[in-house]
């Protein structure tokens, strides 16, 4: 199902970019995305919706985050990302796979493989550096063996934990 709320197969423009829905041309979602994490993206994306219908403008943000991190808005994903690009749809990511899997963390590799297809290992010193902004303005903590660490300082992996405002719109990046 695409995120347009249509069920089966929508029909799409020659070069796959878009959707069409009742005549209306919307961007799709990023095939590049892996299904289990587009999964989870479009759930917060559903989730989200029904929460603008209950509590209005205050949950927009949630579904900017995760059209963003789908793809169907923000850069497209058929260009090549810039550096202002990547870290937008990485911070968007993470704020919607941490909404989706709370209380549960993530690692920094799943929104690099969100944003950046099959070169997402090149993105992810930029999702770290992502995480340590998102930090700042609380809205994750980094964690390592589930304790609290200074993203710049910490080597090896990592996870991202949902903040005390994750709920709240987080800044531009």
């Amino acid at each position: 199902m695409d995120t347009d709320g249509s069920s089966g197969e929508a029909e799409r423009t020659p070069d796959g970019r878009y959707v069409v829905v009742k005549g209306r041309r919307w961007r799709a979602t990023d095939p590049t995305i892996p299904e289990p994490l587009r999964k989870q993206l479009v759930a917060e994306l559903m989730r989200a919706r029904r929460l603008v219908k209950s509590e209005g403008d205050a949950a927009r943000h949630r579904v900017q985050d995760a059209k963003v991190a789908l793809g169907e808005r923000g850069h497209p994903w058929w260009d090549p990302l810039d550096d202002d690009a990547a870290r937008e749809r990485l911070a968007a990511t993470i704020c919607a796979l941490l909404r989706e899997r709370t209380p549960s963390t993530i690692c920094p590799s799943d929104a690099a493989r969100v944003a950046g297809g099959e070169a997402w290992r090149d993105l992810m010193d930029t999702a770290r550096s992502v995480a340590a902004e998102l930090e700042r303005s609380e809205h994750v903590v980094i964690t390592q063996k589930g304790e609290p660490v200074d993203v710049e300082t910490a080597r090896g992996p990592i996870r991202i934990a949902p903040g005390p405002n994750l709920e709240h719109p987080r800044p531009s990046p």
